[in-house]
């Protein structure tokens, strides 16, 4: 099993064996424990006294103690975290299940950055959104680094993936579907009107969301923002969207 550490991304999401993903840091393992995530092999710094480790055993995972350079040369990581833990991962959402589910969903096109996709997955789950929509393209949100800049909120927030087949006018049939955009010509966001039922759409930085997605929203929304910048990083935008847009239920 310690093999498994060597591989890629897209290795440990099933090409080779049974699907995993890598928790990297205590805390992201302890909340994938905490959703009942299944861990089978560890690696733990023995200098270090890390709390999650009696519960990963306890659990049935198979637990290494490995200095920093072993930890370095098996996962191949620079700077490798204490503990490093691969888990079994979750079955995949059905979209239309996520739909039906939801009143409150993300929708990303094109994101193919797992940082940003971290950060647009911790903003969602802590602006109390319904679940995350990403389309074939966008990256994974169980991605190591995903995992670790959504410090471990992935798992509180469903998410599911899109095919290409996937039509999402059907799928989010009578909702209302907010384009993010910097187009001068959209509606500010604090200007977007109720709605039961809302999707938000963001698309890549540089290319932002495709004619396809956009034929989609029925309403195109804009951060207004100072002359001469016309933009924000998609994961600082999704949290300005997320609060402003959102169901409106957190505690205070």
């Amino acid at each position: 099993m310690l093999d498994r550490f060597r591989q890629s991304e897209r290795q440990l999401r099933g090409r080779q064996g049974e699907p995993l993903f890598l928790a990297e840091g205590d805390l992201v393992a302890e909340r994938a424990l905490e959703a009942g995530c299944e861990p089978v092999a560890a690696l733990i710094d023995p200098a270090r006294h890390v709390p999650v480790v009696t519960r990963l055993a306890a659990a049935g995972c198979e637990v290494v103690e490995a200095d920093e350079a072993s930890r370095r040369e098996l996962t191949g990581l620079a700077v490798p975290q204490p503990v490093l833990v691969l888990f079994r991962r979750p079955p995949p959402t059905d979209p239309a299940a996520l739909v039906a589910a939801s009143t409150h969903l993300v929708v990303v096109e094109a994101v193919d950055n797992p940082a940003n996709i971290g950060g647009i997955v911790r903003n969602s789950a802590g602006l109390g959104w319904d679940g995350l929509l990403l389309d074939d393209t966008s990256a994974d949100p169980y991605a190591r680094r995903a995992l670790r800049v959504a410090m471990g909120t992935t798992f509180l927030l469903p998410t599911a993936r899109l095919a290409p087949s996937d039509d999402l006018a059907t799928l989010l049939a009578g909702w209302q579907v907010v384009a993010l955009t910097p187009d001068p010509a959209a509606v500010p966001l604090d200007r977007v009107p109720a709605a039961p039922s809302r999707a938000l759409l963001l698309g890549a930085e540089r290319a932002g969301l495709t004619d396809r997605a956009r034929a989609v929203a029925t309403v195109e929304a804009r951060i207004p923002m100072r002359a001469g910048v016309d933009s924000l990083n998609v994961a600082a935008a999704s949290a300005i969207a997320c609060f402003a847009l959102g169901p409106g239920t957190l505690s205070p």
